[in-house]
């Protein structure tokens, strides 16, 4: 995952008066073809009373944001600042907005919530009847030195000075998006064997917040061998290199034909549903991350009496609370065994 980090390009605009800002914008051409570039546009204002402007202190890049560079999105129009994930500093705010103030610290939600309709007190905020996805999707994004995040007390998150802003980043989206619909979707319990198909960051999230519920197997898949090695490093029980295309078989020899109990999609293309389809085990759950542009095929030939439940969901950010204490404790947990250790040494 790469990082767009804004803090050097912040601090020189702070205090000035410029009306344009740098930003990554999306670009589709007359052949169809997409690509994207930095450019100047205009810094947003308020337009809404509910609104808050953000002044971006870093970005990263999604898988999602790839998945619209081949055209897997849509609704995502030329012109678009892309980006849905972001910490940054509250620049200025509506006068609607209660819970925020210029010079708040905050995590911006890739899913903007307006806290009111039916599906926001449901805690499906992705299907916000005002907001969701709209980030870089419908309106302008996060890659940009500033954003204007509409529906603000219901889309930030207030965090505490002196936080690793890299860390906090991984909660606008990508340790919600793992922990709701890989892990929370797939209903791992403790003894469980789970396999995790994909060890990009969405993979690696969902091998981390697996480990609250204690199964007793992790599987992780993948092509790469630096994305394995990781992955065993944070906790993956056995890895499996699927370049040779038997990774199915693999899985299979090492639960003694079984199956397992959860396989989680973290790629989000037609072969890697298809390997979890052959992996799961009679009452499995399959659980679907990926963004997906093409058809998959289900295959009911062989699943039809397998008693599993295969299912779907776009980050909801609803975790997001819960996750930055989990981050905030186990930040803590470092500091302190360093401390010990360093103590010990001396």
């Amino acid at each position: 995952m790469a990082q767009v980090d804004q803090r050097q390009a912040a601090a020189t605009l702070e205090g000035s008066e410029t009306t344009t800002m740098r930003a990554l914008v999306y670009h589709i051409a007359a052949d169809g073809s997409t690509s994207y570039a930095w450019s100047e546009r205009p810094r947003p204002r308020i337009q809404q009373a509910d609104d808050a402007i953000v002044r971006i202190v870093t970005s990263t890049i999604c898988g999602t944001d790839l998945h619209i560079l081949k055209g897997d999105v849509p609704s995502v129009a030329d012109g678009r600042i892309l980006g849905h994930e972001g910490v940054g500093v509250v620049e200025d705010v509506g006068a609607g907005v209660t819970e925020f103030r210029p010079g708040d610290k905050v995590i911006i939600s890739c899913i903007t919530s307006c806290s009111k309709c039916d599906f926001c007190k449901r805690g499906m905020l992705s299907h916000c009847k005002h907001g969701g996805w709209i980030l870089g999707n419908l309106i302008d994004g996060t890659q940009a030195e500033y954003v204007r995040i509409p529906y603000a007390d219901g889309s930030l998150y207030r965090v505490p000075e002196g936080r690793d802003e890299d860390a906090l980043v991984m909660l606008s989206d990508t340790l919600p998006t793992a922990f709701e619909c890989g892990v929370l979707n797939g209903q791992i319990r403790p003894g469980d064997t789970v396999a995790i198909v994909g060890a990009g960051p969405i993979g690696v999230a969902a091998l981390l917040t697996a480990q609250l519920f204690s199964p007793s197997r992790i599987f992780v898949i993948d092509m790469d061998e630096n994305r394995l090695a990781t992955a065993g490093r944070l906790g993956a029980t056995d890895v499996v290199n699927s370049a040779g295309g038997n990774a199915g078989e693999r899985i299979l020899q090492l639960t003694d034909g079984r199956g397992v109990d959860v396989a989680i999609e973290a790629v989000g293309v037609p072969a890697s549903v298809e390997l979890c389809q052959a992996i799961i085990g009679a009452g499995g759950r399959i659980a679907n991350i990926g963004v997906h542009g093409k058809p998959v095929t289900l295959h009911l030939e062989s699943l039809w009496d397998r008693n599993i439940t295969l299912t779907t969901r776009l980050v909801d950010t609803v975790t997001l609370p819960t996750l930055l204490k989990l981050v905030d404790a186990e930040s803590w947990r470092w500091r302190h065994s360093s401390r010990t250790a360093l103590i010990s040494a001396i």
